[in-house]
């Protein structure tokens, strides 16, 4: 028994390292392809990556969201952090570096910077949406090898793979008309007020507040809700729903402090 064993061992050892001709030819076409491509062939990746990323993360910021929010701040945030996450992603994606951790770094920094400050659930919707796209952006095949088979394997640009990338963003660009194109239509929005006579937030007196306030606005009110009450100094905040007219954002009602808000 112990015979066989070292013999089992001993042919173990004899094959260790001995490759056949197939995996061989594999290994080498796999070390000559990923020297192949060449310095004009990554920028021109480059570039396509980050020309297709600008652009669609243009059309969603200038067209969809800054039409309706007019908010220059997270215009240039959107933009600039759709921009550097791709290129972090494209440049991680050729080091030996996970996806993972530049994801985990981003998230890391994400949370240090939007903490101290609550950003509204449209604009980090279209964080993410701007992050993903990114991720696809970058980290999608454009160019694949070519030539496996013979003596000269290359890389070459698949318009198949841009193609799918294309389509990846027209199909998110899309989504994001229909879903905005909605929101074209009068819908019921909220208004935070800071209100002074108290003496009418009394149930037996909601009609007569509604109507105190409908003047004051100058817009029919659908409904409301008192919520916290100061006796000392008159004052409770009332929440106020009335609908939106067409076209109009309400992204500006939220702000309760001259300093949250930025032109």
């Amino acid at each position: 028994m112990i015979d066989k064993l070292f013999r089992f061992v001993q042919e173990d050892l004899a094959s260790f390292g001995n490759i056949d001709a197939a995996d061989d030819m594999l290994l080498d076409v796999q070390t000559i392809t990923d020297a192949m491509m060449t310095t004009a062939q990554k920028v021109a990746e480059l570039g396509i990556r980050f020309a297709l990323n600008l652009l669609v993360c243009w059309i969603l910021v200038h067209f969809f969201y800054y039409k309706k929010s007019r908010r220059r701040d997270y215009y240039f945030t959107f933009m600039v952090f759709s921009s550097a996450m791709l290129t972090l992603l494209y440049i991680m994606g050729n080091v030996d570096v996970g996806v993972g951790l530049t994801l985990g770094l981003f998230a890391i920094f994400g949370v240090i910077r939007y903490r101290t400050e609550t950003v509204p659930i449209r604009e980090m919707t279209y964080l993410f949406v701007i992050i993903a796209l990114a991720a696809v952006n970058g980290l999608a095949p454009v160019y694949h090898a070519v030539g496996l088979s013979t003596d000269s394997p290359h890389y070459a640009l698949g318009w198949g793979n841009v193609g799918v990338m294309a389509l990846v963003n027209a199909l998110v660009v899309a989504l994001v008309a229909v879903l905005e194109g909605e929101r074209v239509v009068a819908h019921v929005a909220t208004k935070l007020v800071l209100y002074d006579k108290i003496d009418l937030i009394v149930p037996e007196r909601r009609e007569e507040l509604k109507a105190d306030l409908e003047k004051r606005l100058g817009f029919p009110i659908e409904n409301l809700e008192v919520g916290h009450v100061d006796f000392l100094k008159d004052a409770a905040f009332i929440k106020v729903y009335y609908h939106l007219p067409k076209g109009e954002s309400n992204s500006v009602n939220m702000i309760t402090r001259a300093k949250d808000y930025v032109e």
